[in-house]
């Protein structure tokens, strides 16, 4: 009997815990799935599967629970990966993640390979499926011997058009921080007809590229921070343009761009009074000091907004002018505007979320010297609050990927992500078994 330590119960994790049990009747695997928080364990797990609270800071317990596993799969928050990894190391054994590879991970390639472990990373949504479809395409156009010359990839968690009550056409469907934080620590960087492009933070939410996706209409995409590391990653070495970005709906960068530039979305400092402060006061925070001027006066005038500007719709309807209390005690700005759109972007319990991801593929023919267009599209909608598309596409591609090394269908050593063809192929096939699936038009 093989067993299996699933770490974090999440909102990402209901498809990977209930694809996992299912297995478990069929390969006679023992499933343990360990959270901090008790409450949601049982919530998403049945009774067949052993569940246990675990605190990863403490060393002994959670050494003692990677001892018992044959295979590790983590669904923590980033950061924590590494000491997961670590401990999976000593305790040799291998483990799976959907976070983006890290530097802490990277570092354990050579450990990994003496002892024969797989740390496979990036195997969600996005990071994960945007690289395996991509990839997929991207070999086929060469195995046809064609020059690949541009390539460009968004992906979206959005809500469904059924779902879309409100005037910003969004809700969260993930880590609302990481929604509010999006695109710091650095300019956006990628190629664009041959040339190196960086976009500045205070600027990122103001340059954007419209995308049509049949079926499900317009969509506006803002770059990710670095897209240049995916020429290596995807051996597009040489290619004119690469450009990776996220997915929203129209109209929702220019209002982002307001707390951007008022300096909402900063987390490096903390703001005193917040246990005393309205939303009203937080905006007023970062205005100039006028007796005479309402809050939406100076607002509008600091940043030129104009009065009949849809932008002003989509403020007013989060309740950002309210004399509404925040409701914390202490928090930086990034956390105060994060409590404030929760109250307002929650999904409801019949809510459908909606994930959206969008390939093109430019390439010169072998034969005739001309400039050819691909596309791949997917959208893949949720089934209510709980069985999110989120969750299906995060969590079923690591599950796939869990049972392909419970199986020993891969049988791979060391650091990855999923751009290997013994990954990729398979996983993709499977996930057409669950409606996950790409469109492709030339």
């Amino acid at each position: 009997m093989k067993k299996v330590l699933i770490i974090g119960a999440g909102r990402s994790s209901t498809c990977l815990i209930g694809y996992m049990e299912e297995k478990a009747e069929i390969y006679d695997w023992r499933i343990t799935v360990a959270d901090r928080d008790g409450g949601m364990l049982r919530d998403k797990v049945s009774e067949r599967s052993r569940v246990i609270i675990l605190d990863i800071f403490d060393e002994d317990q959670l050494k003692m629970e990677i001892e018992e596993a044959d295979l590790v799969i983590s669904l923590l928050p980033a950061r924590f990966h590494p000491i997961v990894a670590r401990a999976c190391v000593e305790l040799s054994k291998s483990m799976v993640t959907a976070s983006y590879e890290s530097s802490e991970i990277r570092a354990l390639e050579k450990e990994a390979k003496e002892r024969r472990l797989l740390f496979l990373n990036e195997m969600g949504v996005d990071p994960g499926l945007d690289h395996m479809s991509a990839m997929r395409v991207i070999n086929q156009i060469r195995e046809q011997g064609h020059e690949m010359v541009e390539f460009e990839s968004f992906t979206g968690g959005l809500i469904a058009p059924e779902s879309d009550d409100n005037p910003w056409h969004y809700k969260f469907t993930w880590n609302p921080r990481n929604v509010v934080i999006a695109g710091q620590g650095g300019p956006a960087k990628f190629l664009q007809e041959g040339k190196y492009k960086y976009i500045p933070y205070n600027r990122l939410f103001r340059r954007t590229e419209m995308i049509e996706i049949e079926g499900y209409g317009r969509f506006e995409g803002y770059a990710n921070r670095d897209s240049l590391s995916y020429l290596e990653k995807y051996g597009l070495e040489g290619v004119k343009t690469i450009y990776r970005g996220t997915l929203r709906r129209p109209g929702f960068c220019r209002a982002w761009n307001v707390f951007v530039q008022l300096g909402a979305t900063d987390d490096t400092y903390l703001m005193p009074g917040v246990e005393n402060m309205t939303h009203r006061d937080f905006i007023n925070s970062f205005l100039y000091y006028n007796e005479h001027d309402s809050v939406e006066l100076k607002l509008f005038h600091y940043l030129h907004i104009d009065q009949d500007s849809d932008v002003i719709e989509k403020l007013k309807w989060l309740g950002i002018f309210d004399k509404t209390k925040i409701g914390l005690k202490e928090a930086t700005p990034a956390q105060v505007l994060e409590h404030i759109l929760k109250k307002k972007w929650q999904l409801s319990t019949d809510d459908k979320d909606m994930i959206a991801m969008w390939h093109k593929f430019i390439y010169k023919d072998r034969d005739t010297g001309e400039i050819k267009e691909k596309t791949s599209s997917l959208i893949v909608l949720g089934d209510d609050k709980v069985n999110t598309a989120m969750a299906k596409t995060v969590g079923l591609p690591l599950a796939i990927a869990a049972k392909m090394i419970l199986t020993e269908e891969i049988k791979l050593s060391g650091v990855y992500i999923p751009t290997s063809r013994e990954i990729y192929e398979p996983v993709l096939k499977e996930l057409e078994d669950y409606g996950i699936l790409f469109l492709e038009s030339e």
